[in-house]
Order: C-alpha cells, then sequence, then structure tokens
C-alpha cells in the first residue's frame, strides 16, 4: 500500500511513499516513550531552545515549506507563506510562556502545604488534516511538547510530503530523536496506535464524523482526546454594518485556502433591507478574483484540494439549486485540468438546504436573508456545529451583545474569525470539545496534580 502526492493544479502525481508496515509502529512507539521519559526531564528553559530553533528553521526554510504545501494541496503560494510564519510565532509563543502557564499553583488548605502541578501525560497522538497541514499539526505539538509530552503525527494522507517535510524540520531544530515522529499510515492503522498502551491521548482535527469514531475507539480505551471538527460559520451583517468593509472582509473569509477551512464563513445572514447591496457587492468583488496557477501571485482562485472533493461540493450546489437557493455566480467547474472550482455565490439558501444544513467546505457562499436582529441569531444557531461567528455592525456593543447569544466557540466582532496563540480555539455541539491554543490548550494534555503536604 502508498501515499501518493498529486498536485492538484495539475492532477500529476509527483511522488509515491509507501505505507509503514503494522509491524513496525510497536517498537516505534516504544521508542518514543523512552526519548518522552528524556524529553520531560529537561526543565522549561531547555526545551523552549528547542521550539526556539524551529522557529529558526520554519523562517530559513519558508520557501521550500511554501512550495511543498502548494503543490500538495493548492493552497495559493502567498498564503503557504503566511501559514509558515504563523507556524514560527506559535512556536516562539509557547517557548516563551510554557513555563508561566503550567507553574505549581498554590492553594491554601488544612494541609501545611498544598499545590497544583501540571505534568505531561506521556505520548500524543495527532491526527491531522490537510487543509493548514503545517499550522494544525503546530498548534497541537507546541504547547503538548513543551509541557512535556512527545508527538507522533498520522497526517492526511493526500499530504505525506508534508508530513516528511515536518519531521525534518524539528529534526533540523536539533530536537531529539523519537520525541517528535510522522508515521505514514492508514486510518486502520491509526486506530490500533490509539489504543497502544504507549499512546496516553489523542488529539484530532478534521471533519465531524473522523472526530466520531476517533472518540469511539478513544473511549473504548480510556483515552483522552480533544476534538476539533467541522464548522459552519455565520457571518452576520446586522443594518448598521459599513457594507464595503464587511463584503471586502467576506470575501477574505470565504475563499482564503479556497474556502477549505473549518472557520471559514460559510453561512452570510443579511440583515433587513442591505441585503441587496451586500450581495452586487460580493458579487462584484468575486468577479474580480483570476484563477490560475496558485504559484502566481496575482492567482486568487487556487484549485480545491482533491477532485473528489470537488465534486462533493458541487453535488451539495445542484441540491441546494433544486430545493430552492438562486445561483447568483459560479456553480460549475474551471479549467482543462486539476480541481478547480468557480467561486459560488447561492442566493435565498434557507434550512434544509444543504447549503445551510452541511458545512460547506470549498467555495461557496450561502447568502441567508433575514428581517432583524432577531432572526439572525435563531438562524446562526441552527446548525448541528458550534465553532466560529462573526458579527459585522457600526456599534461595537451592539456587536457584542449578539456575539454574546450566538453558540460557538468563538465570536469576532467587526473581524475574520482565526485561531490566535494567545486565545483558546475549539467548538462545541458537532464542531467538537477540547480547547487548542493559549493556556487551556497546554492544559489539555497534562495531569493535573494535586499535592497535599502535613
Amino acid at each position: 500500500m502508498s501515499m501518493q502526492s498529486i498536485n492538484p493544479a495539475t492532477g500529476l502525481t509527483k511522488q509515491t511513499f509507501p505505507v509503514l508496515q503494522t509491524v513496525d509502529i510497536p517498537p516505534i512507539l516504544e521508542s518514543i516513550v523512552s526519548a518522552q521519559t528524556q524529553w520531560s526531564a529537561l526543565d522549561f528553559n531547555q526545551r523552549a531552545v528547542f521550539f526556539q530553533n524551529l522557529a529558526q528553521v520554519f523562517r530559513q526554510s519558508r520557501e521550500k515549506y511554501a512550495n511543498v504545501i502548494t503543490e500538495e494541496m493548492g493552497k495559493l503560494l502567498k498564503e503557504a507563506r503566511v501559514e509558515i510564519e504563523k507556524c514560527a510565532l506559535g512556536c516562539e509563543y509557547y517557548a516563551k510562556h510554557a513555563g508561566t502557564f503550567l507553574v505549581d499553583e498554590q492553594i491554601a488548605s488544612d494541609a501545611s502545604s498544598s499545590y497544583v502541578a501540571y505534568q505531561p501525560l506521556g505520548v500524543i497522538f495527532c491526527i491531522m488534516p490537510w487543509n493548514f497541514p503545517f499550522w494544525q499539526l503546530i498548534r497541537a505539538a507546541a504547547p503538548a511538547m513543551m509541557a512535556g509530552n512527545a508527538i507522533v503525527l498520522k497526517h492526511a494522507s493526500n499530504v505525506p510530503r508534508c508530513a516528511l517535510a515536518l519531521e525534518e524540520a524539528f529534526c533540523d531544530a536539533g530536537f531529539p530523536a523519537n520525541t517528535f515522529r510522522s508515521l505514514l499510515v492508514t486510518a486502520a492503522q491509526a486506530e490500533t496506535i490509539i489504543a497502544n498502551e504507549h499512546v496516553a491521548a489523542v488529539t484530532l482535527t478534521g471533519s465531524t464524523s473522523a472526530g466520531r469514531k476517533v472518540a469511539t475507539v478513544a473511549g473504548q480505551h480510556l483515552k483522552k482526546c480533544v476534538l476539533e471538527l467541522g464548522g459552519s460559520d455565520p457571518f452576520i451583517v446586522l443594518d448598521d454594518a459599513d457594507i464595503t468593509f464587511a463584503t471586502e472582509q467576506a470575501i477574505t473569509a470565504r475563499f482564503q485556502n479556497m474556502g477549505q477551512s473549518c472557520i471559514a464563513a460559510k453561512r452570510f445572514i443579511i440583515v433587513g433591507a442591505i441585503a441587496d447591496q451586500f450581495v452586487a457587492q460580493f458579487k462584484s468583488l468575486v468577479n474580480q478574483l483570476r484563477f490560475g496557477n496558485p504559484k502566481d501571485e496575482t492567482t486568487g482562485i487556487a484549485p480545491m484540494a482533491r477532485v473528489d472533493l470537488r465534486d462533493d461540493l458541487h453535488a451539495q450546489v445542484e441540491q441546494s439549486i433544486s430545493m430552492g437557493a438562486t445561483l447568483i455566480e459560479g456553480g460549475s467547474f474551471i479549467g482543462k485540468q486539476g480541481a478547480y472550482y468557480a467561486p459560488t455565490i447561492l442566493d435565498h439558501v434557507k434550512p434544509g438546504m444543504p447549503a445551510f444544513d452541511e458545512e460547506l467546505f470549498g467555495p461557496v457562499a450561502a447568502m441567508v436573508r433575514v428581517e432583524n436582529v432577531d432572526e439572525a441569531i435563531a438562524l446562526a444557531n441552527r446548525t448541528q456545529f458550534g465553532l466560529g461567528a462573526s458579527i459585522w455592525t457600526g456599534n461595537a456593543n451592539r456587536g457584542e451583545a449578539v456575539a454574546r447569544k450566538i453558540h460557538a466557540g468563538s465570536t469576532f466582532v467587526n473581524g475574520i474569525v482565526k485561531s490566535d496563540p494567545r486565545l483558546p480555539f475549539g467548538g462545541i455541539k458537532h464542531s467538537g470539545f477540547g480547547r487548542e491554543l493559549s493556556y487551556h490548550g497546554i492544559r489539555e494534555f497534562v495531569n493535573v496534580k494535586s499535592v497535599w503536604i502535613k
């Protein structure tokens, strides 16, 4: 069995890699356990040196890694560069703050001395997606490893080059052998890794269906897990919003990474009489985007990551149209090769349509018209997902009041939803549980130990 690295812009296979034999997995995990014991014995300052080195490796090799991302999952090269820089910043953030986040916490009790200590769990199994192939891993690994854990990575099967490049980066940064390992394994093999006695916990970023499977296996073996799953984020435009600013931001919120992001804006809920103006300006900006080679700086429309994903998205669009949605723009394949899909606008989208009920993981914007803010809040919350949301308004206090009523892990007022190392990141409902980033994220994979002394 093998994994192929296929360029989604051309459809051509660039490289093929063998899948690891199942029999070889247990001894690898044993070696990682041994390495983790030594890694956890280092203090925070010693671990921080390695992550500062890793930040330098990312910056020094930015072009090389960005090209790997673009060639393997299709991201615009200029966006791939930003992703690598974000990885460097994430490494530096935890190198600086991990010791403070996990310092012993003194608590008064009936003891002479009592405190809470935060100690590593051991080996953490990371199952990561293809859409941000470097950043998704770093935002999980940097806090977990700074806490003293070791990492085993199973990356998405369509980004094996990214998986191996990440291991190379850790090696170049001087990390002790086997503190970070990237294994090219299948989903079935991932289940055996979760079950292995040497694995303490698992974190997954992926689809809701994948989350259910991982949670089931982890639960059977009483393993802690963190799940960051899909989303159908509402982009709520109130009637007092700056329409020009909101539409400009909406283009980025929907089409960056070709809409293949769990926190991309997907349902545009527009209040009152401004809907016609918003849709018209949004359409005008979409028409300025040109598709082409994702390495070309002038390209605005890159390919989707895989042809099958493009086809699934198109089926959702077609079904929504058949149920009454109005096609304003796009809705078709573009180009003679690769996995390109035209940026698409669906208007008059309502609950019951795939464009409203399901996650549209690609360049399709669903316009939902409502009469008032109460209806906007109700429809924003009428979803199985609860990852992120944004509210656009000329009154920040009004926006904050609306934000507090939205059922989501993150709500942004007059800003695009994003992950930030300084803030916890994660969702509710079918968008998963647990948190990444900030001090909340680093405490997910530690033993919160009470120590009582008389």
